[in-house]
């Protein structure tokens, strides 16, 4: 094999055995033109085709992403080993894949075998984004004898309840994309020759429209496997022994974690922010090993580029050039750090986040928002100079730091599940072609009646609220995880309450009607408004108190902007739509128009806390 800078290895495949009798199938890179050692073994475990080429794995000066064997190749030039292994019932390996839930004992299987063979030294560092970096959360949580690190980009569910396949109750859309997606590459569809037949031309929006899907009469059914791990996720929906299970719940497993060095990367546009934060936060305070984390302000896995969606970041804003040449050397250069083979300091501090915000405001060459952002170190997440303070829903559609005096008042709307609010970008991945990540002006398009397509803004629609400080007369920067205090009260017995932060940029040349660039967002199924655990109904048009945190963020609301908070109940397809019924086992596609009440005043203090950071 030859890399990309001309370094060359040797690829032998090998095969895995694991506790059940199943054979998973890798390639092992190593130095020279035979395996000798030991040394330590670099592993990462995908679903994607250990030989296939993942998007993610771009490089500078190269057109097209990096195949697993051009990685592989740099790594053993630099005295490692490689491993890249097929999960179970992808690629060659044997078994039947069930998403996330093999992951821990094939993980740690692998690890244990690796480190016992002659040419591993007995140290195995786990490398993987997404779903690679579920992986390593999984076996992680088995603590096998052998892990000497992990590298976790874009994943590692701490707790996929909360984050990943579920939010705030609402099932998130992403997994049914991903499925069929990657289902037509799935040995049983390739097998069958179905796979063309079925997924080519498959109109994805009407069949999320016909959501939830009845067994065996859904574009899965041809894989029943695949249908079986999807409709079960949708089917537990409360919290329960199911999401505690090892590959959806490190946070339960935390204190089994080897105490290994580890490194949580995400962006403020990937689903996997929380849970990077998480990771972090939990194995730093548990463990004594070097932890790091890295938060930029990318969608999932694009660390190359500077734009998330429609708004740019800045040249500066890319992990090439800042942290290191490429992503390949960054990679090599922490684990050489941890593993006491190098004193290259490839990170600061613990922590280093991309603080959003400070751009000009004016349209990019490449048609972008440029808005801009620095590089911050820190020694904690979020930094200690944070202060929680709590911006009041007034009157009028005001948002102030100022709780109003006056009695109860209250905005109100109509929530029909046949007619949701669309979503406009956000913390998104595997969306296409329905949904995209990244940051966008909140607008809602729709073909008018002229046929021409119209751009509304979103606070236009009925059955969305806003709210909207006074334009800034200080920089404000917000660094941390933003929670949303809401009264409410619904005619129905169970809906969804949905809120927007958003940043509001003034008229410009560039952007004559302004821009509204989402920052984050978040969701709360209200059955759910005392604990995931026990769903509860709501008494019509009583009055409650609900609290719904969104992902982490850091952005800097410049002076002249304007802090905007959406709220309505609906944000399709990200999320699946609350039908308004009660009780509500997940099957029925019944549903119910819901009047929803958001209420502010004295006495209903309806708030967003914003954390906010002061450096000295």
């Amino acid at each position: 094999m030859v890399g990309i800078d001309g370094s060359k290895c040797l690829r032998v495949p090998i095969e895995v055995p694991m506790r059940d009798g199943a054979i998973l199938v890798a390639d092992l890179y190593a130095p020279g033109d035979h395996i000798s050692g030991p040394l330590p073994v670099i592993l990462e475990r995908t679903p994607y085709g250990r030989r296939n080429a993942r998007a993610a794995e771009r490089h500078p000066g190269v057109d097209r992403p990096l195949t697993p064997a051009e990685v592989a190749v740099h790594f053993v030039s630099r005295n490692f080993m490689v491993v890249v292994q097929d999960c179970r019932g992808r690629g060659d390996s044997g078994g039947i894949f069930v998403k996330y839930l093999c992951e821990g004992e094939d993980g740690f299987d692998t690890v244990q075998w690796i480190g016992s063979q002659g040419w591993c030294d007995g140290r195995v560092v786990t490398v993987g984004l997404s779903y690679g970096a579920h992986a390593q959360a999984a076996l992680a949580s088995l603590a096998p004898r052998f892990l000497a690190g992990m590298f976790m980009d874009c994943g590692g569910f701490a707790s996929a309840y909360e984050a990943g396949c579920r939010q705030g109750g609402a099932f998130e859309m992403k997994q049914v994309t991903w499925a069929l997606k990657h289902i037509a590459k799935s040995p049983e569809a390739l097998d069958t020759g179905v796979a063309e037949a079925i997924f080519k031309g498959l109109d994805v929006q009407s069949w999320l429209k016909l959501w939830p899907w009845p067994r065996g009469k859904s574009p899965l059914s041809v894989v029943p496997s695949y249908e079986d791990y999807l409709l079960k996720q949708h089917e537990h929906a409360k919290f329960s022994d199911y999401w505690r299970q090892v590959g959806l719940y490190a946070k339960g497993y935390y204190s089994q974690f080897p105490d290994v060095p580890s490194l949580h990367m995400s962006g403020w546009y990937d689903p996997y922010t929380a849970t990077a934060v998480d990771n972090f936060c939990s194995l730093s305070a548990m463990k004594t090993s070097p932890t790091f984390l890295v938060l930029g302000p990318w969608t999932h896995g694009a660390r190359s580029l500077s734009y998330s969606g429609d708004v740019d970041f800045g040249a500066l804003s890319t992990l090439e050039g800042y942290f290191a040449p490429n992503y390949l050397e960054f990679r090599e250069r922490w684990i050489s750090d941890q593993l006491g083979r190098g004193s290259c300091h490839s990170l600061p501090t613990p922590v280093s986040f991309f603080l959003m915000g400070g751009g000009d405001g004016q349209r990019t060459d490449g048609g972008r928002l440029s808005h801009g952002g620095s590089w911050v170190h820190s020694l904690s997440w979020p930094p200690a100079e944070v202060d929680l303070e709590s911006w009041y829903l007034q009157p009028g559609g005001g948002l102030s730091p100022s709780l109003s005096s006056l009695p109860r008042q209250f905005a109100e709307y109509d929530y029909d599940p046949r007619l949701p609010v669309p979503t406009v970008g956000g913390s998104i991945t595997s969306g296409e072609p329905v949904m995209q990540g990244g940051a966008f002006d909140q607008r809602w398009s729709f073909v008018g009646s002229n046929g021409l397509v119209q751009h509304v803004p979103l606070e236009v629609r009925d059955d969305v609220v806003c709210f909207e400080s006074e334009p800034l007369t200080e920089d404000l920067a917000v660094v941390g995880r933003p929670k949303m205090i809401l009264w409410i009260s619904s005619s129905t017995l169970d809906t969804d309450f949905v809120w927007k932060l958003i940043d509001v940029y003034p008229p410009s040349q560039s952007y004559p009607a302004g821009y509204a660039m989402n920052i984050s967002d978040a969701i709360l199924r209200c059955r759910y408004r005392n604990g995931f655990e026990v769903p509860e109904p709501m008494e019509p048009d009583a009055v409650y108190s609900i609290a719904i945190e969104a992902p982490d963020v850091a952005n800097l609301f410049c002076r002249g902007h304007r802090i905007r908070v959406l709220i309505t109940s609906s944000n399709f397809p990200r999320f699946d739509l609350n039908r308004n019924i009660w009780p509500d086992d997940g099957r029925s596609r019944a549903c119910n128009v819901a009047r929803n009440r958001v209420y502010f005043g004295a006495s209903t203090p309806s708030r967003i806390v914003l954390p906010m950071w002061r450096p000295d």
